[in-house]
């Protein structure tokens, strides 16, 4: 395995480097005062569009989608180091390059799955960054650790489906710009377990479509937010249906796999950033008449970091290496397994910084408890720690 980057790849990475040094990080502080500025939550920035058009400019643009016409043309192994660097600023640097989930999955079931006029109305636009979008898969009333529990209903009526049901967490759909949700139903209750549901695109503005109401996460509020919907009756054309009935499960498949590389390579740099400041502040701070960065325990600390990050960095490179050689399904024991590392990494990592920041690493003064929340959020979301390590285990024994 050759886990060097390409002369492309390290022309991405330089500019990238760049453009986080030159506006994403000074934004940072831009983005902060604008939503405070606005008063709501789901507020969109000007400091978003204004980093959009400088990447878009800089060639910067749709860099996860490996098609040479639609986006960049980046192999999963390519893509992976460029989306650790997004990682340093998870809250402006994916949706500046226009690479934020859930918009991400969602663009590529589309392209993969999609019809010409699917791609035409909901593809382009998104591809453009002139919309958002969100995915409804989790239920409230099931666990949905196992997708075959998931209840809504999605009912063939003529030349439309009726969809009946309770959604939550479906990340972004608070935001104005969010205009559609990708809903995963049951249509065929008496089927194969893994038969049963499909997926289909419901417009945010088609009636019977009610937010519920918007969860905190560690008492953040993310900008769009993890709703509850609420759908109620909601009837939308058949047309609407990605892929084919019965096809769900398989898309959802085939959307998480890829997916987990993006977010398991963000928390691997979100990782580098709260080292970076545990280094800085440990410097600076004198207690018991030395400086912190000359205590043995905090040494430990930030050596165990870099190692850690090391370990945790090979092991995401490697499956996004087989995923691009050998396919999702051959590499699944491997998608497991660095779904568990990267937020555990990340949650570590982050702590052992805000312990060393002390009272000041709670605070909205530094990154560090917000990295934490992603962290730990990352250890449910996309399927919680046991089921992957259930899965890791399987393969194991059975080998």
């Amino acid at each position: 395995m050759d886990f060097s980057f390409s002369e492309r790849v390290e022309k991405y990475r330089e500019n990238l480097l760049g453009f986080m040094e030159s506006d994403v990080f000074p934004g940072e502080e831009s983005y902060a005062r604008q939503m405070e500025e606005s008063g709501d939550p789901h507020h969109h920035p000007q400091i978003v569009e204004d980093l959009k058009k400088k990447a878009r400019a800089l060639g910067l643009w749709n860099l996860f989608l490996p098609d040479d016409e639609l986006g960049a043309g980046l192999a999963v192994h390519e893509y992976a180091p460029l989306a650790e660097i997004t990682g340093w600023s998870p809250w402006l640097a994916p949706e500046a390059l226009n690479c934020s989930a859930p918009d991400t999955g969602n663009m590529e079931i589309l392209h993969m799955f999609g019809t010409p006029d699917q791609k035409e109305e909901w593809l382009a636009p998104l591809l453009d960054g002139e919309i958002r979008s969100c995915f409804s898969m989790t239920e409230p009333a099931v666990a949905s650790s196992d997708a075959t529990n998931i209840e809504t209903s999605m009912v063939r009526d003529g030349d439309s489906y009726v969809i009946n049901g309770r959604k939550w967490f479906s990340s972004g759909a608070a935001s104005p710009r969010c205009k559609f949700s990708i809903v995963m139903g049951v249509t065929n209750p008496d089927g194969d377990p893994h038969r049963r549901q499909s997926m289909i695109i419901v417009p945010m503005d088609t009636p019977g479509v009610n937010i519920i109401r918007e969860p905190t996460v560690f008492g953040y509020q993310d900008r769009g937010g993890h709703p509850e919907i609420d759908f109620e009756n909601v009837r939308v054309p058949a047309a609407n249906l990605l892929g084919e009935e019965g096809g769900g499960f398989a898309i959802a498949q085939a959307r998480l796999g890829p997916g987990r590389i993006h977010h398991c390579m963000r928390a691997i740099g979100a990782a580098e950033r709260c080292l970076r400041l545990m280094v800085e502040r440990s410097k600076e701070r004198v207690a018991f008449g030395r400086p912190l960065a000359d205590q043995g325990v905090i040494r430990e600390w930030i050596a165990d970091a870099r190692i850690e990050i090391e370990q945790t960095r090979l092991l995401v490179l490697k499956t996004a290496w087989m995923i691009d050689r050998m396919g999702t399904k051959a590499a699944r024991t491997e998608i497991a397994a660095i779904k568990v590392a990267a937020p555990s990494l990340l949650t570590k990592v982050a702590d052992r910084a805000i312990q060393l920041f002390g009272a000041a690493g709670f605070t909205e003064d530094f990154p560090l408890a917000s990295l934490y929340s992603m962290g730990r959020w990352l250890q449910i979301a996309d399927g919680p720690d046991e089921v992957h390590r259930r899965s890791v285990a399987r393969t194991e024994l059975r080998n």
